[in-house]
């Protein structure tokens, strides 16, 4: 990708890059500026040309089996170049000597590009007969020590295919994200005598830039690009201060991709301190980035569809999108937009695509991601915590959390406020509390003592930072730190935060006030005048370094987006269960780029802790890898059945998984999860390499599901090229041959199919027996109760719902089928509004 646009004057023909821009002035008014205009996505009625324009995939062929010859990538190149002259010469019919810039053609998933215009040259562009649909461009925003070992891969999925050495090879997982961080150990190639070699399918590129030199690859990391026409042509990039190019200087895009495939054993190492080894979940995977965010304000449709289709070309096998879009799609169907279109696109090429959930949680269709080709990922705990605690003078002990080291002995305790230097007072510096200016204070009356400082709701909205404490503490040769919860900050949970001196936060609203307490009670003031002259309190940091585990665990995290699934902007409930699935997404260690921003607290640092579904994501996305690796002819939705039925449905106490409903005091509102909170449940690594049976999906289906749509086939033709006249039936998503049942609303009785494929490994029948659990007001009947099914043989169950009584409440059952081969497939059932006739 060039780092800068190609300018040139419309009367002069330009053949570009998928990735360069085209400005076109009126040759009167060079001048001109397009002040009024956007970006508008622009979708052609010509198919593309790709090597996937076949339906390859409904026949079992993937087009990742084509090699990659010299005489394929020249033919590639040229239609490429047909496409982009196609594009170049329709908007020189339109929009003759008006200004314009045309920012990507996109040539590979879809046939369109992206431009600057005017409302008015979009309408006229949309008149025209060889034109599907004009979109206006949106923003996007971004949505592991241990969790290898909570997800049992060591001794499971990485041992049943040979061991961490092996996890993941051949596969290439495309990160559409911040970027990377090429020289982090996560991301080396020097890991393993064995050779390493890149797929040869796979044709990406590495791209040369300021910040990213030749040499940034390897057989790792063997691909890299940075999208950015459309952030260019708003004006809100600067190139020094955003990175132009694939290098991360957020930290996001660094640490979700060595989430799913960074290097086995990578020692974590932070402020000093040594806390474990890291690794992805497919440690042997190869990493593509195509950086499409930036740390300064996100990113937008436009660039991200660039990066899809690019990924697509290149040959990648999964895409992880720890993305969402900043607000929900309008239209007839949140399924119709321009990004999930383009997935649709990848998906028929192959490509099984992971999406973060959303951090829009706990309230009800809060999700962010939508369509049923696309894999849905919410955010759970894992059971390991950093403990750490305070012993004060009284032998009272308080618990908190903190990544630090203790005090050997007791320290005497100095309140922030009883500390200000001569002339500083607190109507002088109304945060004095929060330790954030060590000019306010006197090193005199802090030197020696741990300083108590105050966790305010400034910390929680990023005004104030733990780092800039610790600068503080330092500066005043304070020995160690401890933070109690103002007022302001209760309810809301604090992390383990780094700290490079002795520290403590504590997090509990009660405990905070019995450290003030036993402060204040500890006061000594002048007879004479009543000013605070010094504290006889004392306390002892005992540090927390050193992890505990065996917490209940996982639980679905209060942030993590819920279901049901939007099916409009009308909030409509769709016939598709979303989330697919959860996994961890709180509290995770992963890769970070020392020049990333994202979190001030690890700035500097090589790895960072972070929560949200963009970390719960990149595992699933990794154990897919594992997945795609066993069975390379498994279709996107194989790999998402696989993932599905053979999640979690208990915790590891053997108890519910519990799902939090409240950001403050998120524990005290729990309750078990339903299929909104945790879609199938929590991911199940081993259990998905051995899934028995599948649900498989074609293109063909989600064609038949969109075109089922009520005042689809315009929106349909516009997006796909295709006339919904082409396929002779239409489906209802609830009959689309999904791992789960969701109806939105039950009239009376309904039949719903499903059809399971046997993939076991063994070429011995087995027998199934079914059982279900019906939802509440809700009769359920399964048929056949039982069957018998040979490998690759397809068997047909018939599931009939019926409303026993009027009900506007959303209820949910589950149906099971239990091999006598040891395989057990559950798929979850959710009827929300119930009519009975």
């Amino acid at each position: 990708m060039e780092e800068s646009s190609s300018i040139v004057r419309c009367s002069v023909f330009v053949l570009c890059l998928v990735s360069s821009s085209v400005l076109c002035l009126d040759d009167s008014d060079q001048n001109a500026t397009l002040s009024t205009s956007a970006v508008y996505i622009v979708t052609l009625k010509d198919p593309p040309p790709s090597v996937h324009s076949s339906s390859g995939r409904e026949t079992g062929i993937s087009k990742h089996s084509l090699t990659s010859t010299s005489s394929q990538t020249y033919r590639t190149s040229n239609r490429t170049a047909s496409i982009v002259r196609v594009h170049d010469s329709l908007l020189r019919k339109v929009l003759r000597k008006e200004n314009y810039i045309k920012l990507y053609s996109y040539h590979y998933l879809i046939n369109g590009f992206s431009a600057v215009i005017t409302q008015q040259q979009a309408d006229r562009l949309a008149a025209r007969e060889e034109v599907h649909n004009v979109v206006l461009d949106f923003p996007v925003k971004k949505a592991t020590t241990h969790t290898p070992q909570f997800l049992g891969l060591p001794r499971g999925a990485w041992l049943r295919e040979g061991g961490s050495e092996y996890a993941g090879e051949g596969v290439v997982i495309g990160f559409i994200d911040t970027g990377i961080d090429p020289t982090h150990p996560s991301f080396s190639d020097k890991i393993s005598g064995r050779p390493y070699p890149v797929p040869p399918r796979f044709t990406g590129v590495c791209e040369v830039t300021t910040g990213f030199p030749a040499g940034s690859c390897n057989r790792k990391l063997v691909g890299a690009r940075h999208f950015a026409e459309s952030a260019l042509s708003r004006g809100v990039l600067n190139s020094s201060q955003d990175d132009a190019s694939p290098f991360d200087g957020e930290g996001h895009g660094t640490h979700t991709a060595s989430v799913a495939a960074g290097n086995h054993g990578v020692p974590v190492v932070v402020s000093g301190h040594h806390l474990g080894n890291a690794s992805g979940m497919a440690p042997r995977a190869h990493v593509a980035i195509y950086k499409a965010l930036y740390k300064r304000f996100g990113g937008f449709a436009a660039d991200i569809i660039a990066a899809i289709d690019q990924a697509a070309q290149d040959g990648v096998d999964i895409i992880n999108l720890s993305i969402t879009p900043n607000r929900r799609p309008p239209g007839i169907a949140t399924f119709f937009n321009p990004i999930d279109m383009a997935l649709l696109s990848a998906v028929k090429a192959g490509i099984f695509v992971v999406q973060a959930a959303g951090n829009t949680g706990p309230a009800p269709k809060s999700m962010s991601s939508f369509s049923p080709w696309i894999f849905t990922v919410g955010a759970t705990s894992h059971d390991r915590v950093y403990s750490n605690s305070i012993v004060l003078g009284n032998n009272v002990t308080i618990s908190g959390v903190g990544l630090a080291s203790g005090t050997r002995t007791m320290h005497k305790l100095v309140l922030a406020a009883h500390a200000l230097r001569n002339g500083t007072t607190v109507m002088d510096a109304i945060y004095i509390g929060e330790c954030q200016d060590s000019s306010s204070y006197d090193q005199k009356l802090v030197q020696g003592k741990i300083l108590v400082c105050s966790y305010t709701v400034r910390f929680i909205l990023g005004v104030s930072t733990i780092k800039q404490a610790l600068i503080t503490a330092k500066n005043l040769t304070a020995a160690g730190l401890v933070f109690y919860m103002d007022p302001s900050a209760t309810g809301f949970q604090m992390t383990s935060t780094p700290m490079d001196i002795p520290g403590i936060l504590i997090s509990s609203p009660q405990d905070s006030l019995a450290l003030l307490q036993y402060y204040n009670t500890s006061l000594s003031r002048d007879n004479a005048s009543g000013k605070i002259v010094g504290s006889a309190s004392v306390a002892r940091i005992i540090g927390g370094m050193k992890p505990t585990y065996g917490i209940t665990a996982p639980k679905v995290m209060y942030f993590s987006a819920r279901g049901p699934d939007p099916e409009d902007n009308s909030l409509q409930d769709a016939d598709v269960m979303k989330p697919n699935l959860v996994a961890p997404g709180n509290s995770i260690w992963g890769a970070w780029s020392p020049l990333g921003i994202g979190t001030a607290d690890f700035q500097g640092e090589r790895f960072a802790m972070e929560s949200g579904t963009s970390m719960s994501a990149p595992h699933v996305t990794g154990i897919a890898a594992l997945i795609k690796q066993k069975f390379p002819h498994f279709t996107p939705a194989a790999i998402g059945s696989a993932l599905s039925t053979t999640a979690s449905l208990t915790d590891r106490k053997g108890g519910p998984i519990m799902a939090q409903h409240t950001v403050l005091n998120p524990d005290a509102t729990q309750t078990p999860a339903t299929p909104f909170d945790m879609g199938s449940g929590f991911v199940n690594a081993t259990a998905a390499l051995d899934p028995g049976l599948i649900f498989d999906i074609g293109y063909n289906e989600y064609m038949k599901f969109l075109c089922g749509i009520n005042g689809s086939s315009p929106v349909v033709l516009n997006y796909t090229g295709e006339s919904c006249s082409a396929y002779n039936s239409s489906l209802a998503a609830s009959d689309l041959n999904l791992p789960s049942v969701t109806i939105a609303k039950l009239v009376g009785t309904r039949t719903v199919l499903r059809w399971v494929t046997n993939i076991a490994a063994t070429f011995t029948n087995e027998t199934y027996t079914v059982g279900w659990k019906a939802p509440d007001s809700v009769s359920l009947k399964a048929s056949p109760a039982k069957f018998t099914i040979g490998n690759g043989q397809t068997r047909v169950l018939s599931l009939v719902f019926g409303a026993m009584k009027n009900d506007t409440v959303a209820s949910f059952g589950r149906i099971g089928m239990v091999g006598d081969r040891g395989h057990v497939v559950n798929i979850p059932v959710t009827v929300i509004y119930k009519i009975a006739v």
